[in-house]
């Protein structure tokens, strides 16, 4: 008796993040639809999640960017679809997907891209470079933003499927009190102070120094800059001096990456996305307002799609510290009713997990019949 279609989602690594969670997503989903799900990456703290959900992860140095290492990725994904009988590659990032395509190009596999961000075009050759993420049997945009990108750039229509929340883990009825009280805990919050939550790797244009800055005009309140650095040091240190410079070093944390999101979300007061550039999707945003937080955006990219300005959250201008600090003053000011309800009516219009898995699915199902 032959086994089911191998469908093998490709990316650089398998740690936090939007494209990697997204990955263990479909992974289930492909598991449950009676398929059999594969992923490759040089791997990552996610791994064993992964595999807990009976899907097989594969370690190839995918995350690097050199023409020979992607060839050599080439060769090794081709041989994997040999071996495994893969019927689908899908990728979601341009080195590994370059390796995917010239793989599907060798074994006649189909392939799948997810185009997740607008990838800039600053340097000689960018364009050609991502345009792998639009040369796929079918191409996923993760919300309209992306996919006016992707016609625009590419003159390619893809199939718009936007991301979804898992509302078994991100439901505030699920979280034990004594999480959100570890946390903090951990965090050094004093009592009563009101609590301002980014959660987003950091790097400059998620825009953490625009809070830092909005913080000098918000009395007593603590922010917390919540993200994995990745490396970068220097970003830190710049936004420690900030914070000093602004009179509120005291006044913000950064606990590096959390695993407990759910919990972290219900300890904040706010949430705030302050991005100075377009986010592709804005997976925190709808994670928040899951857990019927109220969400400050900034007013480009994905956010714009899932937050109803003045009805389950607020759109301030991207990079204008005045402006943010004073939504943020206005909405603590909210009566306790009023931010609950708010945050009752974004829980209710959250894009769920199970919709982007059905699409994805029914897209596979395509290619295979």
């Amino acid at each position: 008796m032959s086994s089911p279609p191998a469908i093998l989602q490709v990316l650089p690594r398998l740690d936090a993040g939007g494209v990697e969670r997204g990955t263990l997503e479909i992974a289930e989903a492909i598991q449950a639809a009676g398929y059999r799900a594969l992923v490759a990456s040089a791997g990552g703290r996610l791994v064993p999640a992964l595999e807990a959900l009976g899907a097989r992860h594969i370690s190839l140095p995918l995350a690097t960017k050199s023409p020979l290492g992607i060839w050599r990725n080439a060769g090794a994904l081709a041989g994997l679809v040999r071996a495994e009988g893969i019927a689908i590659l899908h990728a979601r990032s341009r080195a590994p997907a370059w390796s995917a395509w010239l793989a599907a190009r060798r074994t006649g596999a189909d392939f799948v891209t997810t185009y997740h961000g607008t990838y800039g075009e600053g340097f000689p050759g960018k364009r050609l470079y991502n345009s792998v993420m639009a040369r796929g049997d079918r191409v996923i945009a993760i919300s309209r933003h992306i996919a006016a990108h992707i016609q625009g750039t590419h003159g390619v229509t893809p199939r718009l499927i936007p991301r979804g929340v898992d509302l078994r883990q991100f439901d505030p009825a699920a979280v034990d009190p004594a999480r959100i009280a570890k946390l903090r805990a951990a965090w050094g919050l004093p009592a009563g102070a009101p609590v301002i939550l980014l959660p987003a790797r950091l790097t400059r244009w998620k825009g953490q120094g625009v809070l830092v800055q909005a913080l000098a005009e918000i009395p007593g309140a603590v922010a917390v800059l919540a993200g994995d650095a990745q490396g970068r040091d220097a970003y830190v240190r710049e936004l420690q001096e900030l914070a000093a410079a602004c009179g509120v070093a005291g006044r913000i944390r950064l606990p590096g990456h959390i695993a407990d999101m759910p919990a972290a979300l219900l300890a904040a007061d706010l949430v705030i996305h302050a991005s100075i550039e377009p986010e592709a999707f804005g997976r925190t945003v709808i994670e928040a307002q899951a857990m019927a937080r109220l969400v400050i955006a900034a007013d480009l990219g994905g956010p714009r799609e899932t937050v109803e300005d003045g009805v389950t959250g607020w759109l301030t201008p991207p990079g204008d510290v005045p402006a943010l600090a004073a939504r943020i003053r206005a909405a603590l000011a909210l009566p306790a009713s009023t931010r609950a309800a708010m945050g009752e009516a974004a829980r209710l219009r959250v894009p769920s997990m199970e919709a982007m898995q059905s699409a994805t699915i029914a897209l596979y199902r395509e290619l295979l019949d």
